[in-house]
């Protein structure tokens, strides 16, 4: 079987989370004998070898307006079936459709986005409603929101997403790269776009409530800015460093004292994964994918609750115990969460999509 398998995000700027899922998909297909055959309208992107079709010209987010508003040029790639990785939908024709969609954040808080990138992605969710064979979600939890605006349930499926190993490197490795952070001090670590859903401004300000019993207790926000207005980041012991590079954000989970995730939408929930992969307990929000993934290995606060983000966090900084009893739930969970699986899920559907 072959799959045409778009992989335009690994051409972006920022590639993030959608381009380490479409490598992973390129990686781990093949061992459940599926050929992927990339293409984007763009040159072969760094890493991605064998067949690749580039469609030339329109470029860009030319062609995918020209998708997306005219429904033109049709896809000429070889494959059994074709697979949008996001929705970024491209018109096909005599071929099953696959889409991914991550999540409806778009939807559901408009304020956090651009007013083109709405459009845009609530254009891409029509399309694939209306011409998609199947509906990727990567949780229950985004399966729901999907039927709720319209899907049918039995055009579907889930398949979750999955993470990186953490990097070979020795204590002195991870604690150089904590240094070179110019860390010196217990700290709580948050990690992903930085944008109103993801409510780091709650972090702060739970932050300065622990930092009460604990005064030389830090906070470390990595990431890039997203669009639109975060509130206040400023406060004693907090640190934004904007985007780092992954061997550093890989040692940052193994050193803090707990990861916070208090965003109140996510699809899935990657950061949390991430970090109990590598031993740290985590603190989510309730009310989306991630309370789901994170299951009883992590401790969940209300979401937008101030005073219970921080309860959450300062039970994880001042009982050792529950302390451990988190970081083996953790490891444990995110054993669930490995790219393998999501390649041999994504292989089901498409075995089943094509025998079907």
């Amino acid at each position: 079987m072959r799959i045409a398998l778009h992989v335009g995000q690994l051409t972006q700027p920022v590639p993030g989370g959608i381009a380490r899922y479409v490598r992973a998909l390129l990686r781990e297909l093949p061992r459940h004998d599926i050929e992927p055959v990339p293409f984007a309208a763009a040159p072969r992107p760094r890493g991605v070898t064998g067949d690749y079709v580039d469609l030339g010209w329109p470029r860009g987010s030319l062609r995918y307006e020209a998708w997306h508003r005219l429904r033109r040029p049709t896809l000429d790639v070889p494959g059994d079936i074709v697979h949008a990785p996001s929705l970024a939908v491209p018109p096909v024709r005599r071929r099953p459709l696959v889409v991914t969609a991550h999540d409806v954040a778009f939807h559901r808080f408009p304020d956090a986005t651009t007013a083109r990138g709405r459009a845009f992605h609530e254009r891409g969710l029509a399309l694939a409603r209306r011409h998609a064979a199947l509906v990727v979600a990567p949780s229950e939890f985004t399966r729901s929101e999907l039927i709720e605006l319209g899907f049918a349930p039995d055009r579907l499926a889930v398949a979750h997403l999955g993470t990186d190993p953490p990097i070979d490197l020795s204590a002195d490795d991870i604690d150089r790269r904590i240094r070179a952070l110019d860390l010196e001090r217990p700290f709580v670590l948050t990690v992903g776009t930085v944008e109103p859903r993801k409510r780091i401004d709650r972090l702060v300000a739970a932050h300065a409530l622990v930092r009460r019993d604990h005064p030389d207790l830090d906070l470390v926000v990595v990431g890039p800015r997203g669009w639109g207005d975060v509130g206040n980041l400023d406060g004693a012991g907090v640190r934004v460093t904007g985007a780092l590079p992954w061997p550093a954000i890989d040692a940052l989970y193994r050193r803090a004292v707990v990861c916070a995730i208090p965003s109140v939408y996510e699809g899935f929930g990657l950061p949390a994964v991430e970090a109990m992969h590598r031993g740290c307990p985590v603190v989510v929000a309730s009310g989306s994918a991630t309370a789901e993934v994170v299951g009883n290995a992590g401790l969940v606060a209300p979401a937008d609750d101030t005073d219970a983000l921080a309860e959450r966090i300062a039970r994880v900084v001042d009982d050792a115990e529950l302390r451990a009893d988190l970081v083996a739930a953790g490891r444990l969970r995110a054993q669930r969460w490995t790219w393998a699986r999501c390649g041999a899920e994504h292989a089901a559907i498409f075995t089943r999509l094509v025998g079907g």
